[in-house]
């Protein structure tokens, strides 16, 4: 770091960017709630349905990648302030669509709130020690609750003022924040270091993704962060369509899993620097592909030829046991969330933005990729539990991959009589990564 900033001004970025980053997200996924009613008044299939709440994400995920590289050359009171005008306006224009294609015309302007995250993540990272950045950054990725805040008040305000009306609320409020932020946020202590970095070349500054490693993370954030995306997107419609719930109970059910996919993690970021952030890792991919298996397994009658007759059963989860699969669900993906987002800074302090970007914006296309499939399957299959089967599949692929990865360290590690306690693909990464330059 430049230099060392007082304990009272990184709180005050800190509190600022994640109340940002909460409103932000909270617009990035309103279509989870008007897109039913939008869906109900324009006779729209799944698939369509699908389309419509995952098209913000696209906008989202791949707005992260310059809007990281902005963030590093410009800083993040800058950008993160216009970046909240910006979508504001386009969310009150949304509010001027009449057919199916305008609204997803409108819902790629409403997809830049998504951007956020990296602007938010590299202006976080520079005011904090390494030492603390996981913490921070788990507090800012907290900001991940402004999925729940839709799920639950969203559709409060669609049932009274209508999807036009809901859609103006949002836009003000964004608004005002975002004159707030500029008025209020300070630039970040890296703001001098970064001025040197000015005339650095886009090739220089996307020299880091030539190693396979950023590429890894990135399958790992698309599970952790894309498929809690999705779901957000998804639940509710699947709590309609599969336990016949009202739009508010569904709502208020979804947040359940956003929650705690959100706040917790603060508790990821913590445990990543306690722990390290691949014991976490393995914590959030064991219990995930348990929680995606049993969610997957869809509701099955059963017969068994007796020697006195046969034997009928059914095999179906309640609703009381699939809230309590998805509240440990998303509790987990909250900790590899902040596991992901820990490497980053360490790795690549000059580079958050860029690397970050990047990572952020795989993570963010598997929540564009993710509820689009999910309907496709839904028209293909006809089996609503499809959506779990899939999460199921990435997940353990993801898991394979990084203990093969690990285990291949390791080994390089016992052969030089060394031993890594966290992230051991520092130690050895010739074995994955073409660049041979000394590594942070």
């Amino acid at each position: 770091m430049a230099n060392n900033p007082s304990k009272p001004e990184q709180y005050r970025a800190l509190g600022l960017s994640t109340f940002a980053f909460t409103l932000c997200f909270a617009v990035w996924t309103i279509f989870s709630i008007i897109g039913i009613r939008l869906s109900e008044d324009l006779g729209l299939s799944d698939t369509q349905l699908g389309l419509l709440m995952a098209t913000p994400i696209l906008t989202g995920s791949i707005s992260r990648l310059f809007l990281g590289i902005w963030t590093d050359r410009y800083g993040g009171r800058w950008v993160f302030g216009i970046l909240m005008l910006t979508t504001a306006a386009c969310v009150y224009l949304l509010t001027f669509a009449t057919t199916y294609l305008m609204l997803l015309v409108g819902a790629l302007g409403v997809g830049l709130a998504g951007g956020a995250f990296i602007v938010g993540v590299a202006y976080t990272a520079a005011w904090f020690e390494p030492e603390r950045q996981g913490t921070a950054l788990g507090i800012f990725g907290a900001g991940n609750v402004g999925a729940a805040v839709t799920n639950f008040g969203a559709p409060f305000l669609l049932v009274a003022f209508g999807w036009e009306s809901t859609a103006q609320i949002y836009a003000t409020v964004l608004a005002i924040m975002g004159v707030v932020f500029l008025l209020l946020a300070k630039p970040d202590p890296m703001a001098a270091a970064r001025t040197g970095d000015k005339a650095k070349t886009f090739v220089e500054q996307m020299e880091p993704l030539r190693e396979l490693r950023v590429w890894r993370f990135a399958l790992y954030y698309f599970f952790v962060f894309g498929a809690f995306v999705a779901l957000a997107l998804w639940l509710p419609h699947f709590l309609i369509g599969v336990y016949g719930l009202d739009i508010k109970t569904a709502g208020i059910i979804a947040a359940l899993y956003t929650i705690p996919a959100s706040l917790f993690r603060i508790l990821g970021g913590w445990l990543s620097d306690r722990f390290g952030a691949r014991r976490v890792m393995y914590w959030t991919f064991s219990a995930s592909v348990v929680c995606a298996f049993l969610l997957s397994y869809p509701p099955t009658d059963y017969v068994i030829h007796g020697i006195n007759g046969d034997i009928r059963f059914t095999l179906a989860m309640g609703l009381p046991m699939f809230v309590v699969l998805i509240f440990i669900l998303g509790f987990f993906m909250s900790l590899g969330k902040a596991a992901v987002y820990k490497h980053i800074p360490v790795y690549y302090p000059m580079h958050v933005g860029a690397v970050g970007g990047v990572v952020g914006m795989i993570g963010g296309l598997g929540g564009f990729i993710l509820p689009l499939t999910f309907g496709v399957l839904n028209d293909l299959t006809g089996v609503w539990q499809s959506c779990f089967m899939l999460m199921f599949v990435i997940v353990a692929a993801a898991l394979a991959w990084m203990h093969y990865a690990i285990r291949s360290a390791e080994r390089v590690e016992w052969a030089a009589n060394e031993e890594r306690t966290d992230l051991p693909e520092l130690a050895s990464p010739h074995l994955f990564y073409p660049l041979n330059r000394k590594q942070k």
